[in-house]
C-alpha cells in the first residue's frame, strides 16, 4: 500500500462518493480517503493518474504524488522525521499548485459573483430584462459553473448527490424564470462549501501542528567529531549532544550534562523536568538549559514520540458509531427527499387544485433540503478536535470510538498499586521501643539490601542522619527476614515470624495488632532478648489521588472502584482515604476480570492500570485506560494511555470526552432541525429557494463554530 496526502476535499459526503469511485477502479477495492486527516491509502498498482482526474472532479488534488512505501520503518521516518508533516506544500506537484490556489480563486469569483447579483438587483428597475438576466447568468455561471457540470454528469448517470440536486433546482428555477433565486442559491451554495472546507481545514492544521513537535535532525557525535544527521538515521547506542532549546531527538539516557527538560509533547505537563547522568529521557522534549549528551536508546521509529505520532494519526481514520450512523442515514436520506420534492410538486396541482408553476418552486426548494452535508459535518470535526486537544495533554486516544466510550462511562475502575498509589514501599509510622539502638541496629542491617522494603527503611532513617556499624556476619532467612552479628552480638530483622526467638511483651503486641489493622506491613527489629522497635510500611498514596477522584465524580462519574490484590484492610484504609465509592481486595487476575464483567452488567466500566499486570481487566472493560509515562505496552495494552505517570490529567480527559457527545448531539439536531423547519414550510408554501440553502448553510456554519470550540483550551 502507498500513502497520498489529498487537499481540497471540502465536504464528508463528496469525501465518501470519491472513495467509492476509487474503489471501483482496477486494483483500488481496498483504497481508503478519509475525510478527516485528508489521507488517501492506495495499492501500488492503481494508476495515479485516474485517481487524479476522479479528484479533480470534485476540485480535490494530491499534494505529493511521490510513492510512500508503508513498511513500518519508512513510514514513521517520513511521516514522523516531519519530512512529510513540514515541506508537504513545498515539494508538491505541478497540477497540485493550480489546484492549491483554489481556494483564493473560490473566494474570488464568489466575490464577483456577489458583486454582479447586487448590480443587477440594482439596476433590474432601470434597464431591459434582458441586461439583467444576462447579469444574473453571468454571475450564477461563475459561482456555480463547476456545480452544474458535476450534476450534469451524474444525472446521465442516474446518481443523486448534492450537485445533481442543485443543478435540477437551478435549471428549474430558470426555467420559472426565478433568476434572482437561482443566483442566491448557486452564490450561497459556494459559500457553503467553502465554509465546510475551512472549518475541516482548521482541524487538521491543529493535528498538524501537533505532528510536528518531532525533531527533524540530531548532532551525532562520533570519533569527538560533531556531525548533524537526519534521526532516521540514528542507531542504537549513538551519541548525541544536545544544546539548550534543542529537541532530544529519540528515546535514551543522559551520559553527560544536566538539564531541565520539557516533556510536554509526551506527557502533557508544561513543568520542567531535571534531568541527570543515567536518567532516561523521551525523544522529542526540550532541553532548556545547559549541554547535555545522550545515548539513544531506541531508533526514533521504535521510539515513544514515533508511537505516539502515528497512533494519533490512525486515531482520525477510526469511525464512531455515530458517525457511521451518520453516514449510513445519509444514504437514504437524499434519496428520501427527492422522493418528497416529487410528492410536493404533484400532490398539490393534481389533488388539491394547485398552481403548477408555485408547487414546481416548493419542489425545487425541498430537493435543496437534501443536502447531507451539514448533517455528515457534525461528527469528524468535533470527533478530530477531541483527540488533538487530549494529545496535547498528553493524553493518547486511539480513535474517535474510544472517545466517545469515554464520554458515556458512568463507572471508573481503579488499579491500585500505581494507579491511586505511588507503588513504591514508604513508611507511614515508626514506634521505638530502644531508643538508643533501634536505628543504628536498622541501618546497619539495611544498607546493604536491595529489598525494596529495606529501601523503604533507609530512606526514613537517612532522614534521622543515623550512623552505621558494618555486620561481622549476616545470614538471610527467606520469607522471614536477616539475622546480623553486630560488635558481637545477634540482632534479628523482619517481620512477625522472625521473633520466635523472643516472648512478646502484651503491649508491644498490642501496637503489632494495631499496625496489622490499619493494613501495614510490618518490619520489627530486635536482639536476643527484646523488640527494640519496629517499622508500620504501606504503599504510599499519591498526593493527586483524592483531588483527582473528586474531580472525575464531579465530571459525571457516578461510580468509582478500587481493585487490587492486597488485603481487605488495605483496600478499606486507601479507599477511605482516596474517595472512591467502592473496593475489593485480595483478588487475583481473573478476580479482577470477574468484577470487570460484573460491574459491566451495571453500566458503562472503564478500567485503568498500568498497562501491564491488568492486562486481563483492561481488555476485559468496555474501556481499557493505562498510566505509564510512555512504557511500551501501556501504548500497545490500552484503548487510552495517559502519558503522565498519574492521574492529574484525567478528569479533563473526561470532560472533554462529554463535551465532544455534547456537541456532536447538538449539532445533528441542528442539522436536522433546521432541515424539518425547511420542510414544514412547505405545507403553507413559504418555502423559498434561498431558505433552503440557508437551512442548511446556517446548520453548516453552526456546526463548524461549534465543533471548533473544543479547540479552545480555558486557562
Amino acid at each position: 500500500m502507498e500513502e497520498l496526502r489529498v487537499k481540497g476535499l471540502s465536504c464528508a459526503n463528496c469525501t465518501r462518493e470519491l472513495e467509492e469511485q476509487i474503489q471501483k477502479l482496477e486494483h483500488g477495492q481496498s483504497a481508503t480517503l478519509s475525510y478527516n486527516s485528508g489521507k488517501l491509502m492506495l495499492d501500488e498498482n492503481v494508476s495515479i493518474d485516474q485517481v487524479g482526474k476522479i479528484l479533480s472532479s470534485e476540485g480535490a488534488y494530491i499534494v505529493k504524488p511521490e510513492k510512500v512505501q508503508l513498511n513500518k520503518e519508512h513510514k514513521q521516518d517520513e511521516d514522523h522525521s516531519g519530512h512529510n508533516h513540514g515541506s508537504n506544500d513545498n515539494n508538491t506537484h505541478d497540477h497540485g499548485h493550480v489546484h492549491g490556489q483554489g481556494g483564493a480563486n473560490i473566494k474570488l469569483l464568489l466575490g464577483i459573483s456577489a458583486v454582479l447579483f447586487v448590480a443587477a438587483i440594482f439596476l433590474q428597475s432601470h434597464v431591459h430584462q434582458a441586461i439583467t438576466i444576462s447579469i444574473y447568468l453571468i454571475s450564477m455561471s461563475i459561482s456555480g459553473y463547476s456545480t452544474f457540470l458535476k450534476g450534469a454528469k451524474n444525472l446521465l448517470k442516474f446518481k443523486f448527490n448534492i450537485d445533481t440536486l442543485m443543478t435540477i433546482a437551478l435549471v428549474g428555477a430558470i426555467g420559472i424564470g426565478e433568476w434572482k433565486e437561482a443566483t442566491l442559491v448557486a452564490i450561497l451554495f459556494g459559500v457553503n462549501e467553502l465554509l465546510e472546507g475551512l472549518g475541516m481545514e482548521k482541524a487538521r492544521r491543529s493535528m498538524e501542528v501537533l505532528l510536528q513537535v518531532a525533531p527533524k535532525e540530531a548532532t551525532l557525535i562520533q570519533d569527538g567529531k560533531e556531525t548533524v544527521v537526519p534521526i532516521a538515521s540514528l542507531q542504537v547506542g549513538n551519541v548525541v549532544m544536545v544544546r539548550a532549546g534543542e529537541k532530544i531527538p529519540s528515546d535514551g539516557s543522559v551520559v553527560e550534562g544536566k538539564s531541565s527538560v520539557n516533556e510536554a509533547a509526551i506527557t502533557g505537563e508544561s513543568l520542567p523536568i531535571e534531568k541527570s547522568p543515567g536518567e532516561s529521557v523521551f525523544g522529542g522534549s526540550i532541553n532548556n538549559e545547559g549541554v547535555m549528551k545522550i545515548k539513544i536508546d531506541k531508533a526514533y521509529k521504535d521510539s515513544s514520540l514515533a508511537k505516539i505520532l502515528h497512533l494519533v494519526e490512525e486515531a482520525q481514520e477510526t469511525k464512531t458509531p455515530t458517525e457511521l450512523f451518520i453516514n449510513k442515514f445519509a444514504k437514504y436520506y437524499t434519496p428520501i427527499i427527492i422522493a418528497v420534492a416529487f410528492l410536493v410538486i404533484l400532490i398539490p396541482p393534481l389533488f388539491l387544485g394547485g398552481d403548477w408553476k408555485t408547487w414546481l418552486y416548493q419542489g425545487l426548494a425541498v430537493l435543496i433540503v437534501g443536502c447531507p452535508c451539514a448533517l455528515i459535518l457534525s461528527s469528524p470535526i468535533a470527533i478530530v478536535a477531541g483527540i488533538t486537544l487530549n494529545a496535547r495533554n498528553g493524553i493518547l486516544i486511539k480513535g474517535g470510538v474510544f472517545l466517545e466510550q469515554l464520554g458515556k462511562i458512568d463507572t471508573l475502575a481503579f488499579d491500585k498499586t500505581g494507579t491511586l498509589t505511588k507503588g513504591e514501599p514508604h513508611v507511614e509510622t515508626v514506634i521505638e521501643y530502644d531508643e538508643g539502638n533501634f536505628y543504628t541496629i536498622a541501618a546497619s542491617i539495611e544498607k546493604s539490601s536491595s529489598h525494596p522494603l529495606a529501601k523503604a527503611v533507609m530512606k526514613k532513617i537517612e532522614e534521622q542522619g543515623t550512623k552505621t556499624i558494618d555486620p561481622e556476619e549476616v545470614e538471610t532467612i527467606s520469607g522471614q527476614g536477616i539475622v546480623a552479628t553486630i560488635q558481637g552480638e545477634k540482632y534479628w530483622l523482619g517481620n512477625e515470624k522472625s521473633m520466635n526467638h523472643i516472648t512478646i511483651t502484651a503491649k508491644v503486641q498490642q501496637d503489632i495488632d494495631q499496625l496489622k489493622e490499619n493494613g501495614l506491613t510490618l518490619v520489627i527489629v530486635a536482639n536476643s532478648t527484646h523488640i527494640l522497635g519496629m517499622f508500620g510500611i504501606s504503599d504510599e498514596i499519591r498526593e493527586e489521588s483524592k483531588e483527582v477522584i473528586a474531580a472525575i465524580h464531579r465530571a459525571g462519574i457516578r461510580h468509582t472502584v478500587m481493585l487490587t490484590g492486597d488485603h481487605q484492610k488495605t483496600a478499606e484504609k486507601v479507599a477511605k482515604l482516596v474517595g472512591v465509592t467502592d473496593y475489593f481486595g485480595n483478588l487475583l487476575p481473573e478476580d479482577k476480570v470477574e468484577k470487570i464483567k460484573m460491574l459491566s452488567q451495571k453500566g458503562k466500566v472503564a478500567m485503568i492500570g498500568d498497562g501491564i499486570n491488568d492486562a486481563p481487566a483492561l481488555a476485559t472493560a468496555q474501556l481499557g485506560i493505562a498510566m505509564g509515562k510512555g512504557t511500551d505496552s501501556a501504548i500497545e495494552t490500552a484503548d487510552i494511555v495517559l502519558m503522565q505517570d498519574h492521574l492529574g490529567k484525567l478528569p479533563e480527559a473526561i470532560a472533554i470526552a462529554k463535551k465532544v457527545n455534547l456537541i456532536v448531539k447538538i449539532n445533528l439536531s441542528l442539522a436536522l432541525g433546521l432541515k424539518l423547519i425547511a420542510l414544514l414550510l412547505t405545507i403553507p408554501g413559504l418555502l423559498t429557494l434561498w431558505i433552503a440553502i440557508l437551512s442548511d448553510m446556517g446548520a453548516t456554519v453552526i456546526v463548524t463554530l461549534l465543533s471548533l470550540t473544543i479547540l479552545i483550551k480555558k486557562k
